[in-house]
């Protein structure tokens, strides 16, 4: 086929994207398509008519402008196929109150105030938790001690964000879960346990080599391996993911706490899909060939 990959992009996780991009293309090529590379880093409208000479667009944009909706939304009004959720479900996980909301009743998620506005005071004591309402790759994301943590932390990324979210920050097992459709069927791949060397497995955490410990499979009772299981499968299904998407949450007690949905998860060399992919004895080609059978078949 004849594959255009979209990355890049305009985001602040711009340099993740060419990286993925990257591998999907190299990828593509091993797999005997015609691939070729677009790095949206300008007047997308402009170029975006020249896709419908392609047979699918492969989507490896990370952030906004790529896993919000508006790409697929771009893509859907051209009539192009493409990789990933539409619009609707793109939009809800990249907005992060959305995904809380629309979560709600179905699965749990750690309690959360959005503030326009830096505060001192957290609802949820502390330490707590802050982040962008609409961002990716942690980017933003800080564990608050005290007041005055909080208050700078906040006023700090007020000058990147209208709206932060603070959370009640909860101690648990870090766990990552890549669901794929494959024979049009949502499955779950080998659950990765996260031990960065961090706090918490933050931008440098995800990126850097050797800052964080993969753990595959991880080690769950029959008990917990279900719950989470569950819980992963729920939010994908309420949230309207396709193709494939990653389930990011903390298992404390029993119960796992879902953080957010990724619907166009990292696939670079460090990136956790792929992980869990080779963990199942899937090749990074193989993950690829499987997503672009999630469009064509």
């Amino acid at each position: 086929m004849k594959i255009a990959v979209l990355f890049g992009g305009i985001s602040r996780e711009r340099p993740i994207s060419l990286k993925s991009g990257q591998n999907v293309l190299e990828a593509l090529k091993k797999l005997g398509h015609e691939a070729y590379p677009i790095d949206v880093n300008g007047d997308f409208l402009s170029i975006a008519p020249k896709l419908k000479e392609f047979d699918l667009v492969f989507n490896a944009l990370h952030g906004k402008f790529g896993e919000d909706g508006v790409v697929q939304a771009i893509l859907d009004w051209l009539g192009i196929k493409y990789t990933g959720s539409k619009v609707l479900s793109s939009a809800i996980c990249f907005d992060k109150v959305m995904t809380y909301r629309t979560l709600n009743g179905n699965v749990k998620y750690p309690e959360y105030i959005l503030v326009k506005q830096p505060i001192r005071e957290s609802p949820f004591g502390f330490p707590c938790v802050i982040k962008p309402r609409k961002e990716g790759s942690s980017i933003g994301v800080h564990i608050c001690d005290n007041p005055e943590q909080l208050y700078q932390a906040l006023l700090q990324e007020f000058s990147n964000y209208d709206e932060m979210i603070v959370q009640r920050y909860i101690p648990g097992r870090e766990l990552t879960i890549s669901i794929l459709k494959l024979n049009g069927k949502p499955q779950v791949l080998p659950i990765l346990e996260l031990k960065p060397k961090r706090r918490f497995y933050d931008y440098i955490a995800k990126y850097t080599p050797n800052m964080t410990e993969f753990i595959l499979p991880a080690p769950l009772s029959e008990q917990e391996h279900t719950e989470v299981t569950q819980s992963a499968l729920k939010a994908f299904e309420v949230c309207e993911c396709d193709g494939f998407a990653r389930v990011d949450g903390i298992l404390k007690d029993g119960i796992f706490y879902v953080l957010e949905l990724n619907t166009i998860p990292g696939l670079t060399d460090l990136s956790d899909l792929p992980a869990s992919a080779k963990a199942a004895g899937m090749s990074f080609e193989q993950l690829i060939d499987a997503i672009i059978r999630t469009v064509v078949e």
